[in-house]
């Protein structure tokens, strides 16, 4: 082996010696691979930018399109599109904390003990909704600016919950149950201080129904794009979707505060009320009006439907857990059925909504009410994946159709100047059945799970019976026009 001197250096490039082609190849190598690299790099970042351009493009717009869409046909003059772009992040934000809470609130924690938090704190939460709700109207009424920033504190209060539930829920707290269960009687209560803020921003020539129903298909929208985006923030843990939950209620939040002014007006509004004589006035100098026996009519139909979504919801969360029916399919996976079936059904129900052109209300809440009853039979009977999927699609249809036909029923018989407190009460009523269908599907045994499902067969098959007896004896039909 020859030895290299000191003064000895490499050979260069163009050397040849031992080894000498070896490492001039080596070399050569080196450069191509180097350059090859810096190529494919220049490539994948001109191809990441380009990727990015044309997300930040479509993302534009799809944002340019839906905001045309909302401030279609005079909604943006009136105010209205910045309603249903809030109801929208509203929307958004619920979708994503219910996909948080199917698989860490349910499914983490003994049924035992997580039942018997739930009940307290839907027991508790009760009292204050059957007591409050009623008084918000006559209180926003009073004080100036008061419905913006009702619906504003349901924003943010959900926006503060959702933070708080993202940190404890991967925790043993005591807490989650109820940080959850408040922001789910905050999202009741933005569906009773949104009703009275909708007939405020009607824009020329357009009727309630329509509004209400440009305002649920928003919704609708809302749901069917955050969902994905929560669900894969799941995937890496149910804080995230939370966060994400919280920034949607941040969003809502400022579009709550951004509403018109004219949402806070009551003026040449009177008082409805629910029993007494046709035509009073209260304190103020406004009159008070009976609600119409067809309006009543309708509203104790709509309880059914009502009744029957709250008491899915919390019966089967548990049910499914505990006692799930035969099949190879993971209980998070039947959860996610039966819930994407009962938002298929209210997606259909507002579809339908809008072609029909022309509906009886009282025939339709009845149907809603029966067929809820009937198809809760037959899940009892044939306890199984298929009837409990057919049961969620029902539940979501008939609830859907039912409000639909209340809407048109209070914009028939309804005068204009009390039609804002109607909303409000036939809203609040609804949220309150509810919670009552909440409160029952948690005390109901899981085992047999029939049991818990014939119990619903018997209250819904009793309020139907209780509805048509009191149905008014001259029924009329209302042309239903299209919400959307």
């Amino acid at each position: 082996m020859t030895e290299r001197g000191p003064d000895a250096r490499p050979a260069s490039e163009g050397e040849t010696g031992p080894g000498g082609d070896s490492t001039a190849s080596g070399a050569n190598r080196a450069r191509s691979l180097g350059h090859g690299l810096k190529v494919g790099a220049r490539a994948t970042g001109r191809g990441v930018a380009g990727a990015a351009r044309m997300t930040g493009r479509f993302g534009g717009f799809a944002g340019r399109t839906a905001r045309r869409a909302s401030e279609a046909e005079g909604a943006g003059e009136s105010g209205l599109a910045r309603l249903i772009q809030m109801h929208f992040f509203n929307t958004a934000g619920d979708s994503a904390v219910a996909i948080s809470l199917a698989g860490s609130l349910f499914f983490q924690v003994p049924s035992g003990e997580a039942r018997g938090q739930v009940a307290l704190f839907l027991g508790l939460t009760m009292l204050p909704f059957a007591i409050v709700a009623p008084l918000i109207g006559p209180f926003l009424d009073r004080f100036a600016h008061g419905r913006r920033w009702a619906i504003g504190v349901t924003m943010a209060l959900r926006a503060f919950l959702c933070w708080g539930l993202a940190t404890t829920v991967t925790d043993d707290s005591p807490w989650v149950f109820a940080t959850a269960l408040g922001v789910l009687v905050s999202s009741k209560a933005y569906g009773v201080t949104r009703a009275a803020a909708v007939p405020r921003l009607l824009p020329r020539d357009f009727t309630l129904v329509r509004a209400n129903g440009r305002v649920s298909m928003a919704g609708t929208v809302g749901a069917a794009v955050s969902a994905p985006i929560a669900g894969l923030l799941s995937v890496i843990g149910p804080e995230w979707s939370l966060r994400y939950a919280f920034a949607l209620f941040v969003v809502a939040t400022v579009c709550a505060i951004r509403l018109p002014e004219k949402v806070d007006s009551s003026v040449g509004e009177d008082e409805l009320i629910l029993r007494g004589s046709d035509a009073s006035t209260n304190r103020r100098g406004r009159a008070k009006l009976r609600i119409p026996p067809a309006v009543a009519f309708a509203l104790r139909a709509n309880c059914g439907p009502r009744w029957l979504s709250g008491f899915l919801i919390m019966f089967m969360a548990f049910l499914l857990r505990e006692n799930p029916p035969d099949s190879d399919l993971s209980t998070e996976l039947l959860v996610g059925l039966i819930v994407g079936a009962a938002g298929a059904g209210n997606a259909l129900g507002i579809l339908l909504a809008s072609l029909l052109k022309r509906i009886n209300p009282q025939i339709t809440v009845v149907l809603a009410l029966v067929a809820g009853a009937a198809v809760t039979l037959v899940a009892t009977l044939f306890y199984g994946v298929l009837p409990l999927v057919l049961l969620g699609l029902t539940a979501g249809l008939g609830q859907s159709l039912a409000k639909f036909c209340l809407d048109a029923t209070i914009q028939r018989d309804v005068p204009t100047r009390v039609q804002a407190s109607a909303f409000a009460r036939s809203d609040t009523t609804l949220q309150l059945a509810w919670v009552i269908g909440g409160f029952v599907g948690i005390a109901m045994p899981l085992d047999p799970a029939r049991l818990g499902l014939g119990v619903a067969v018997a209250v819904l098959t009793a309020w139907a019976g209780f509805v048509l007896a009191t149905r008014p004896h001259r029924p009329a039909a209302v042309p239903a026009r299209a919400p959307g």
